[in-house]
């Protein structure tokens, strides 16, 4: 190698260690537990295809779902927070946006096997008056059900979920990551009570007290100025006489403040005037029935009141 051969290749080995290493390109990891996602999904029964839950309103409209009372738009869900079933949660970690594909959800991970053990028999005073029919939703005991049979002053309920023993089809799409906290805390508000209802954030200033002791042991009482972030809902009529918000909303304030870093949930009364409409839903929200429904469900009883009658004494003394 010639003098200006060795000159050439020192000066590039001088320039190689003078330029700073490039940082090798991090693949995206994709979802994970605690990513807030927008979702469009559907959810239908694997043996019928019947459809039981969906954000698209031409899908709902096809399976003559009422569109009236529910607001068909994708969802905000929280990965690890239990929105989703635990096989959606394990297909939806690693995806990113713009996924999509279909889950196969056994029963057992979906709303549990039928259980015939779930069918009892109660007092008919249990029961609302207007609810005394067959095909009705009931609550009895903080236990949710549909009653079967009333004959007399005996009732029976089914207290299995709707869909229990159902295998389901999950339908769905990753649009978008959600960073906000607003739309996060709406779109956690809206799986728990099928609605979204306005929310809003503030950082506010607060005097906190804390005592110590001074060098003589005396107690000092000291005052620090502290940010507090402070989630306001404005709690409508609907939201205000929704199940799930009235025995869970301590759970579900603590679940918000957990998930977005807060330090307290401030819920806003409004009262408007007229009347209240349905709260009916989809998931969650069974609503309540009208007289229509009544006629149509007695119509479709086709029982032996004597048999039954028999079957409700013999569970009683079986107690």
């Amino acid at each position: 190698m010639s003098d200006q051969e060795q000159a050439d290749a020192a000066e590039s080995a001088e320039e190689a260690d003078a330029e700073p290493d490039a940082e090798p390109e991090t693949e995206d990891a994709g979802l994970a537990d605690g990513d807030f996602v927008r979702l469009a999904y559907t959810i239908r029964t694997a043996d019928d295809g019947d459809v039981i839950d969906t954000t698209d309103e031409a899908v709902a409209e096809e399976a003559e779902i009422d569109t009236e009372e529910y607001e068909f738009e994708p969802r905000i869900v929280a990965l690890g927070a239990g929105h989703v079933f635990p096989s959606v949660e394990e297909e939806l970690t690693g995806k990113s946006v713009g996924d999509e594909g279909t889950v196969d959800v056994p029963a057992d991970d979906a709303f549990g096997e039928y259980d015939p053990d779930e069918v009892e028999t109660v007092k008919a005073d249990k029961i609302p008056e207007d609810s005394r029919y067959p095909g009705a939703q009931v609550q009895i005991d903080n236990r949710q059900g549909h009653l079967e049979t009333i004959i007399g002053g005996r009732a029976r309920v089914d207290f299995n979920h709707p869909l229990a023993g159902e295998d389901l089809e999950y339908e769905y799409e990753v649009l978008e990551v959600i960073e906000d906290r607003e739309e996060k805390a709406a779109g956690m508000l809206g799986m728990y009570l099928q609605d979204a209802p306005e929310v809003r954030i503030e950082t506010l200033v607060e005097e906190e007290e804390s005592v110590t002791e001074d060098d003589d042991g005396e107690e000092v009482v000291e005052t620090e100025e502290v940010e507090k972030d402070v989630l306001y809902v404005t709690a409508t009529q609907a939201m205000q006489m929704n199940q799930q918000w009235m025995f869970q909303k301590q759970q579900i304030a603590q679940d918000l403040m957990g998930r977005l870093d807060l330090d307290r949930v401030v819920v806003e009364e409004v009262i408007e005037g007229g009347g209240m409409g349905g709260l009916g839903g989809m998931m969650g929200g069974m609503g309540g029935a009208g007289a229509g429904d009544i006629e149509d469900a007695l119509e479709d009883v086709d029982v032996d009141a004597d048999e039954i009658a028999d079957e409700l004494d013999a569970d009683l003394d079986e107690e």
